[in-house]
């Protein structure tokens, strides 16, 4: 029995191919994806393809995209095996990881995917990314059970879980990397799953968020910080939280300057969350002084998770509109596989 797997295509270089009279890069039209990759045909697949009405930049992704890519996958949810999202690079750990805390009890493959150079390029990553991508939505078990059950990102021979990623690099194939999670599947000869790091665990209906709220500041530390930037930082009356970036296990500086203004953001009821700096290993805040200062005033332990799950599960738990405590116990708790 044939797949059905709906491919959404939001923008990016994995789009793009040549013009052949002005020879500049333009958008390829997915509705003859079997034209240009006649290797899909062997895979027995029905595909329903979407796109964006005015495809994007990653750069310019933003919350109205989210809920756009959103309410794609839920029209089709029901009648499809599996997604495969084409999307810019650039902002992919994002968008993977708003995707992850917008579906809950997921039961069929998001899978994004992208491209290094685009598809219409001689040593294009394109094409292997694609075509694994929809092998991966449209894999099951003997049992006709779907292998990935969440959202994820495949690229360059590694399946990742969507929210635990991030770009380390912009000219590598190999563009991302999950430094605090095992990968979900290897490309190979063989496709191989590592099951016993796949969510299958989904017991429940599919239950849909699509709202964000995106008033959530970011404050990067940096040696020598003077008060007149952490004011100006920390001045924003509109923010609902606080992204704070640390060094190491989730230090700061003991700053009377610093500690006075986290305390009276915190007292106005801005969430601050502690994410470390490092790109792999969490926040540990009552390991030395200079990180259980931060968490007796009242500052959040972020864990292990990255800076884009982080911003995106404050911003999806901001828009449910809990009370302090209810928010604060909801993001220290595993709510997708984004956490340790």
């Amino acid at each position: 029995m044939h797949k059905k797997i709906v491919l959404i295509y939001t923008g990016g270089t994995i789009g793009m191919v040549q013009d052949p009279q002005s020879g500049t890069l333009v958008p390829f039209d997915f509705n003859h994806l079997l034209t240009k990759i006649p290797e899909l045909e062997s895979l027995d697949i029905e595909f329903v393809v979407k796109t964006f009405d005015q495809p994007i930049d990653s750069s310019n992704m933003n919350v109205s995209h989210w809920m756009q890519l959103i309410e794609m996958v839920e029209e089709q949810y029901e009648q499809a095996d599996g997604f495969v999202v084409l999307h810019g690079s650039d902002t992919m750990a994002y968008t993977a990881s708003a995707l992850s805390f917008a579906f809950e009890n997921l039961k069929k493959p998001i899978v994004l995917t992208g491209s290094q150079l685009p598809i219409g390029i001689l040593r294009s990553d394109a094409r292997e990314n694609l075509i694994t991508a929809i092998e991966i939505a449209s894999a099951t078990d003997t049992n006709g059970v779907p292998r990935i059950q969440e959202v994820c990102v495949y690229f360059e021979y590694n399946l990742y879980r969507g929210n635990r990623i991030y770009k380390h690099s912009s000219e590598d194939f190999e563009a991302f990397d999950s430094p605090n999670y095992p990968l979900l599947a290897q490309a190979g000869v063989n496709l191989t799953f590592n099951e016993q790091y796949t969510d299958r665990s989904g017991g429940h209906d599919l239950t849909t968020y699509k709202d964000f709220d995106p008033r959530v500041s970011v404050l990067r530390l940096f040696p020598g910080m003077t008060a007149e930037s952490i004011s100006h930082a920390l001045s924003n009356q509109e923010m609902k939280a606080l992204i704070l970036l640390t060094y190491g296990s989730g230090n700061a500086p003991m700053d009377s300057h610093l500690n006075a203004g986290l305390m009276e953001v915190i007292n106005r009821g801005v969430y601050v969350v502690n994410i470390t700096q490092c790109p792999s290993g969490g926040v540990s805040q009552k390991k030395y002084e200079a990180g259980e200062h931060l968490d007796k005033i009242g500052v959040i332990s972020g864990g292990d998770m990255t800076f884009e799950a982080a911003m995106t599960k404050m911003m999806h738990l901001l828009a449910l509109e809990k009370d302090g405590i209810d928010l604060i116990k909801s993001y220290q708790k595993d709510l997708r596989g984004e956490l340790s």
